[in-house]
């Protein structure tokens, strides 16, 4: 939406505004083909000399700080400045990876650490020390992680990317034979010890459906950016499944148990149902839907460049998640524009695993606040949180 004759961007509610958003971004497939065929090429190179970068400012939400640690424990939030994302930063460094929650004081000690695999009703299957973990560990890819409640439009900076070491889940459960019955892995952490929270329920567990574990993607982590993993997050192992949420992705793992189809979701699958998109509240394990990313992309800053004599804004931007890398976007700049598409820059084979940056050269009319939404080009991609502008961010230009 674009604003004239104002100050300061209006603060309204961020789901209000949204909604409004998405029924305009919806309107209109008709042209898709059109605005496909006017894209710019992949890796749309910055002209000119840049002048300074835009901040982008959140609907309805106030600015926070990056490279802190805001509360402790459940209620600990650090946040990532996506801002800084280029083709040479695409791996977030681990001290600016995003922290959701922190390591609570109680944790036992590394070296004695053991994950246990357990039966349905709790009988032990097979151990193993978290240094044999380590020992085998390979290099298990570059994966975006990010907090279903990445919801603060000031910057969505819940989420990151980094670069991991593990053994596949699967190693350890070829083990011991799958329990007849079992349909489902809980997957347990020691957060549970954390008494004090304001802002969630006390619990790290969740439950991996067996389509899940015979996908083979999910892994227990114990190394990121070719190091051990921090305290912080989820030293000495911690589960990672590439393409879900974060809140799946448990710290601090330390028991691994079959269940049956009558065990009910986790606390934490509760706490999250909203916002790992499920059907109102699953209180069987059975009936929750895995909280997979779908395809998302956003602005992440505005460059204002002077190009051959001329003011020119570069709109720099991330796309992420899905079942499969998307190569277009559409993005539509304020309520007037009729969109416009960009080509997203591969990062690899696998980028739907991580994140892939997208360019736009713009020239805008006039001053004024803008809007910044996007939708997939192709509409059998699946994008719910995009559907409804979720990820929407605002400019404001001076010159022209």
């Amino acid at each position: 939406m674009t604003r004239r004759g104002s100050t300061a961007p209006p603060r309204r509610r961020f789901l209000q505004t949204a909604g409004a958003s998405a029924l305009a971004l919806s309107a209109g497939d008709g042209w898709v083909a059109r605005l496909l065929a006017q894209a710019a090429g992949c890796g749309d190179d910055a002209r000119g000399e840049l002048i300074r970068t835009l901040p982008l400012y959140g609907v309805g939400a106030d600015e926070v700080p990056y490279g802190q640690v805001l509360g402790r424990g459940l209620d600990a939030r650090q946040y990532t400045d996506l801002s800084r994302l280029s083709p040479a930063t695409l791996v977030t460094p681990t001290d600016d990876v995003f922290l959701r929650t922190t390591a609570p004081p109680d944790l036992p000690a590394s070296d004695a650490w053991t994950v246990a695999l357990l039966g349905p009703d709790g009988e032990p299957l097979a151990t193993r020390p978290v240094s044999q973990l380590a020992a085998q560990a390979t290099g298990q890819g570059t994966h975006v992680i990010e907090c279903a409640g990445n919801s603060n439009p000031w910057n969505f900076g819940l989420m990151s990317a980094a670069t991991f070491d593990g053994v596949r889940l699967s190693a350890l459960l070829a083990l011991a034979p799958r329990p007849a019955g079992a349909i489902g892995l809980l997957v347990t952490g020691h957060d549970h010890a954390i008494a004090e929270t304001r802002q969630s329920l006390p619990g790290a567990s969740w439950i991996l459906p067996l389509d899940t574990l015979s996908a083979d993607i999910a892994f227990l982590a114990t190394g990121m950016n070719g190091a051990p993993l921090t305290r912080d997050h989820g030293a000495p192992v911690r589960l990672a499944v590439p393409g879900w949420y974060g809140c799946a992705w448990i710290k601090w793992v330390h028991t691994l148990q079959w269940i049956g189809p009558d065990t009910r979701s986790t606390t934490q699958m509760l706490e999250f149902a909203f916002r790992t998109d499920q059907d109102g509240i699953p209180m069987r394990a059975a009936d929750y839907v895995p909280p997979r990313i779908d395809t998302a992309a956003m602005p992440v800053r505005v460059e204002q460049r002077r190009v051959d004599g001329r003011t020119e804004y570069r709109i720099v931007g991330v796309t992420w998640g899905g079942t499969a890398p998307v190569d277009r976007l559409l993005l539509r700049i304020g309520s007037r524009d009729a969109g416009r598409a960009v080509q997203v820059c591969p990062t690899g084979p696998s980028s739907n695993r991580t994140w892939s940056l997208w360019t736009h050269r713009w020239q805008p009319t006039e001053p004024g606040y803008y809007d910044l939404t996007l939708k997939a080009a192709d509409p059998a991609v699946r994008t719910r949180r995009l559907d409804v502008s979720f990820y929407i961010r605002r400019v404001r230009i001076d010159e022209i």
